[in-house]
């Protein structure tokens, strides 16, 4: 393996602790001898060409240091390739980092876990979802909690994350019971009611939210949790344990386990790792191995 590094920054993650936690990240691998690179893009666009350009170039690992948006960016750089990614989660919500039991906020113990598993030659392979040509770590959202970030999206006031509590909101007066289509696997296509559908590579989405509570990252199949249609009193009752993890005892929850699984609805958005997929009809496969995660 090279030793030249490449740490891959988004300087604007967690109100401006990525670019703080470059400096630790790099410092521990500098330590330990490896020669660092930084990249940080124009915009999304420009900053995955180059990763992409680095991991094509042969760089000994891309170290995405963000939030789950950055990790997201960076699966699509190293995703199904022999270049493992390492994870400095200084983001919001870092659900990614959760997961596989990485350091959070807490960037030169995350630099230093990165350094180790490089010279130990330490990786754990990882699933990972897909959709057409999009990779994601963690959960595929649809339904109440999409529209919720496309309200959100659409917000120029207020500002920051209390946007989105208002267009919870304003979701919760218009809440309506969504129709979809769902298929699992080779089954048969059923027509339901639900409030929201989350496929789980991990387990978390929204920074600790467990919608999928069980969903393992190296078993091979996703864990698909079904909200069914609920009022705003009952939505509102389950809600709050999504962060416990124990909300599929509730009868309007449903889990189902499957490798693939294609959803339908109407003027329904698909969101994977926090970041915008694009509208429904969408078929999700899980990946078995596709990511070499530095732990």
């Amino acid at each position: 393996m090279t030793s030249d590094i490449t740490l891959f920054v988004n300087p604007t993650a967690g109100r401006g602790r990525g670019a703080q936690a470059a400096q630790p990240a790099a410092h521990a691998l500098r330590e330990a001898g490896f020669t660092v690179r930084t990249v940080v893009g124009q915009d999304a666009a420009d900053a995955l060409v180059r990763a992409r350009e680095a991991v094509a170039a042969g760089t000994g690992a891309l170290v995405a240091v963000g939030g789950d948006g950055m990790v997201s960016l960076a699966l699509q750089a190293v995703a199904g390739t022999d270049t493992p990614l390492g994870v400095i989660a200084v983001g919001t919500g870092n659900d990614f980092a959760r997961a596989t039991g990485l350091p959070v906020r807490d960037p030169a113990a995350a630099g230093r876990v990165v350094a180790d598993a490089l010279k130990d030659g330490r990786t754990r392979a990882v699933d990972l979802g897909r959709v057409g040509d999009r990779w994601f770590g963690t959960v595929l959202a649809s339904g109440f909690d999409s529209r919720v970030n496309d309200r959100g999206n659409r917000m120029r006031w207020p500002t920051g994350r209390f946007r989105y509590d208002v267009a919870m909101l304003a979701e919760l007066a218009a809440l309506r019971p969504i129709p979809y289509r769902i298929r699992f696997d080779d089954g048969p296509e059923r027509e339901i009611e639900a409030t929201l559908i989350a496929v789980g590579n991990g387990s978390s989405y929204g920074g600790g939210m467990r919608i999928c509570t069980d969903a393992v990252l190296d078993d091979g199949l996703f864990d698909i949790t079904v909200v069914g249609p609920c009022s705003r009193t009952t939505l509102l009752t389950v809600f709050p344990r999504v962060y416990r993890g124990t909300h599929p005892s509730h009868p309007k929850v449903t889990v189902h386990r499957a490798a693939r699984v294609r959803l339908a609805a109407d003027g329904v958005t698909g969101y994977a790792d926090g970041e915008r997929i694009g509208p429904l009809p969408m078929t999700a496969v899980t990946v078995p191995g596709a990511l070499r995660l530095l732990v």
